[in-house]
């Protein structure tokens, strides 16, 4: 019986062990920066299904490619090729991999811009 259990536990090991990874990795900037000081030199893109939004400014998605690379080829530092990237919850995993791609090419280094605390006052 404790043959069993152990060929059994050595398996499941070796099962998921073997499992392939999603994704790809992420080079994540240094955190030694002023907060406010990267935030202003930052490149902000924002991603919906339909359109990209770079600073502010909506992109369709074939002119997301030349405007960062123009974008990135300006910035001399690590500290200013900084990409703080937004998505919407409805965007497709393989279009926001696509776009981070085109970041990465480009020269920028992303990071990603979590949900953000908020209070609420209920009066």
């Amino acid at each position: 019986m404790n043959d069993i259990a152990f060929i059994l536990i050595v398996f499941f090991l070796v099962c998921a062990s073997v499992e392939p990874e999603d994704g790809r990795s992420q080079v994540i900037p240094r955190s030694e920066k002023n907060e406010a000081q990267q935030d202003s030199q930052s490149i902000e893109v924002g991603l919906t299904t339909a359109t990209v939004i770079i600073d502010g400014t909506p992109y369709r998605l074939n002119e997301f490619q030349p405007r960062i690379q123009q974008m990135l080829a300006q910035k001399k530092t690590e500290a200013e090729r900084v990409v703080v990237v937004k998505s919407q919850a409805d965007v497709p995993y393989e279009h926001w991999i696509a776009m981070t791609e085109i970041i990465e090419r480009a020269g920028g280094i992303i990071t990603l811009l979590l949900e953000e605390e908020q209070t609420i006052n209920l009066n």
